[in-house]
């Protein structure tokens, strides 16, 4: 039973693919229904408001049939004309165009979209097709029952536009739902056309002339509304006028105002098409442009058209609406640069000059369309003789926005595209000196440095600055850098004291030459004190005690024979494990070994290098500072004891002093 509930039967792939396109033409079909059906709403609330109905509510649905025709371009015929003629409306509320092109378009993306399964057979051309035949029975439906009403379509207009507008849109949708390609769309271009679309640069190209063209038409429609707002506030008491005197009624008065509001992406056009330089009809015999306004208009009374500008030549104000197509060409202009040169200061991966004057240019050619297509969408008759041309000539806006982008927008582009790649030749200098203000604490003077703590390396790096004068290399600040280290280290670095130089608590010495090479046979004596504890200075033997508990004082067999301690000037060695024996290359162990209560670490045989005048110590098994003065024993680890007073040191029991003779804390030794 579950296998029969989890695995549905697979369907044959003739019944998928026409499961697949019944959906799609139903899809279709409620999308022509929903739009009819909310403009319907929208009439009948208004029919049913209003005090004196000229009809009944066949009338008002007539009238909405009408209207949702209007929206896709139909052109509808008023019969009831005061000369009886009939007169045709084929001005299209612009606003009224966005519910159905909206509704069209997602039907046809959802029906080609698969959500990524198995599409079972149908291709997107089926869905296209669908979509579009339940879409255009539903348009034919509606004009055979609008012929019976007071607005009919003509026939010829059900096929150009309307058609035309609802397959536009629905390829739209059906491209979008593929993944956007861009190979479908050029499958009648030439086969070099067709290879250069395959590579990215040609795509990235494309992408930022469309989108520098929509910014463009985008750019005109916002200048153009901002001069027909400017218009209206100035011509307010016009407008005023002609909106109370529409109608009476509150009903009539709020129709007409929504009438108004659809008709503000034609005003928006209009004014665009003003700034352009065209200009619009006011009639067959009157135009209105930028330089003058000729011709007897013939203006229906309605408060959008108060803001036509006054009959007679052009002033400075009307000569100023030319900011509006030069500001769209900026934006175009500044869009092409920023495609061109994504990164500023970097060249790798921009665009070549003449590659952006040839994406600037055909954003012009878009834009220039795109403007075309809004004038010739945005106008039309409102009736015969005087008002058979009404609205912006598409013929002429359309090359005027190609003109003024091309010619603002293609220099500016190469501009702005020169000034993202330039280079800061004098940056390294403010860096420097931004860098040389962090450094420098705001209380210190700007000769001098703060000293910084060790970091971790890559921390607060600045830029090289090979110009600097900074005194992070003075003799001084070297002395403070290694005084500062050592204190850090806790006594494990060396001091290196310059020559002649003595400072508290030290003794300058020579130079130590380097050790000898060590011989090859033969034995090597070992020079050094005969005692291993002790200053050297002191005369006689020491008693050593250390760690290890033994007392007296401790024989060592040096290389003359000599049984007593040598005294020698400046401090012993620090101390360090006593070994019992050091095995020297070519003789026998070193003896001196003294008893210890338990077993001790023996280092690795040390070779010894031949005597000289001033040996090297060697370092200490366990981490210590070397000498800073005297001679010293030139190879083995030297024996010494922890708690021998040493001249000028803390002889306090349990520390062992470092290099300087000063206690350290943390190397306490044993009690003895």
């Amino acid at each position: 039973m579950t296998q029969v509930t989890e695995r549905s039967p697979m369907l044959p792939a003739e019944r998928s693919r026409s499961t697949v396109l019944a959906s799609a033409f139903v899809r279709g079909v409620l999308a022509a229904g929903l739009g009819l059906g909310s403009l319907a709403v929208l009439v009948m609330v208004l029919w049913i408001s209003s005090a004196h109905p000229d009809s009944g509510p066949g009338g008002a649905l007539h009238v909405a049939a009408g209207l949702w025709l209007l929206a896709h371009g139909a052109e509808l015929v008023r019969a009831d004309t005061m000369g009886g003629h009939p007169a045709p409306v084929a001005t299209v509320p612009l606003l009224l165009v966005v519910l159905p092109v909206w509704l069209v378009y997602r039907a046809a993306r959802d029906s080609a979209d698969t959500g990524g399964k198995a599409s079972g057979g149908h291709s997107a051309v089926g869905a296209f097709c669908a979509v579009g035949a339940g879409y255009l029975l539903v348009v034919l439906a509606v004009a055979a029952y609008a012929q019976g009403g007071g607005l009919p379509a003509d026939r010829a207009s059900l096929a150009f536009p309307v058609t035309l507008v609802v397959a536009v849109v629905a390829a739209v949708g059906v491209w979008v739902a593929c993944g956007r390609p861009l190979t479908s769309l050029l499958v009648w271009a030439p086969l070099r056309l067709q290879e250069a679309a395959a590579r990215s640069r040609f795509r990235s190209g494309a992408g930022v002339a469309l989108r520098s063209a929509g910014v463009g038409v985008a750019m005109l429609l916002g200048g153009g509304a901002l001069l027909v707002t400017m218009a209206l506030v100035w011509h307010a008491g016009a407008a005023r006028e002609s909106f109370l005197g529409l109608s009476g009624d509150w009903a009539g008065r709020i129709s007409v105002l929504l009438l108004a509001v659809a008709l503000l992406p034609n005003a928006a056009t209009w004014g665009a098409a003003y700034g352009l330089g065209p200009g619009f009809a006011l009639g067959t015999a009157s135009l209105a442009t930028p330089l003058a306004f000729t011709g007897p208009p013939a203006l229906p009374d309605f408060p959008l058209l108060a803001a036509v500008p006054a009959h007679g030549p052009g002033t400075v104000a009307n000569w100023a609406a030319a900011a509006v197509p030069a500001v769209a060409a900026l934006a175009v202009a500044r869009s092409v640069a920023r495609g061109a040169a994504p990164v500023r200061g970097v060249r790798d991966g921009a665009w070549g000059q003449w590659q952006t004057a040839l994406v600037a240019g055909l954003a012009a050619v878009g834009c220039g369309l795109g403007a075309a297509a809004l004038a010739a969408a945005s106008g039309g008759p409102l009736g015969t003789g005087a008002l058979a041309e009404f609205g912006p000539v598409w013929w002429m806006v359309g090359p005027a926005a190609l003109a003024w982008t091309a010619v603002v927008g293609v220099p500016v582009a190469l501009l702005l595209r020169a000034w993202r790649l330039r280079e800061r030749r004098w940056g390294w200098r403010w860096e420097a000196a931004d860098g040389e203000s962090a450094r420098t604490d705001p209380g210190q003077e700007p000769g001098q440095a703060a000293e910084k703590e060790p970091g971790p390396a890559g921390e607060g790096t600045e830029p090289y600055d090979f110009l600097s004068a900074d005194p992070w290399h003075e003799d001084g600040a070297r002395e403070a850098r290694w005084a500062k280290l050592k204190k850090v280290s806790g006594g494990l670095m060396a001091d290196f004291p310059a020559e002649g130089k003595t400072e508290t608590g030290r003794v300058s010495s020579a130079p130590r030459p380097a050790p000898a090479p060590a011989p090859a046979s033969g034995a090597a004596s070992v020079p050094g004190p005969a005692s291993a504890s002790g200053p050297e200075g002191a005369s006689g033997p020491t008693p050593a005690s250390g760690p290890e508990g033994a007392s007296g004082p401790t024989p060592a067999s040096g290389p003359e024979g000599a049984s007593g301690p040598t005294p020698t000037s400046g401090p012993a060695p620090a101390s360090g494990p006593v070994p019992t024996s050091v095995p020297v290359s070519g003789s026998g162990p070193v003896s001196g070994a003294s008893p210890t209560s338990g077993p001790l670490p023996v280092p690795e045989p040390v070779t010894a290098p031949e005597p000289t005048s001033a040996p090297v110590p060697e370092a200490a098994p366990e981490p210590a500072s070397p000498p800073e003065s005297g001679p010293a024993p030139a190879a083995g680890p030297a024996l010494a004891s922890a708690d021998v007073p040493v001249a000028g040191t803390d002889t306090r029991a349990g520390r062992a002093p470092d290099a300087q003779g000063h206690p350290e804390p943390g190397r306490e030794t044993g009690a003895p």
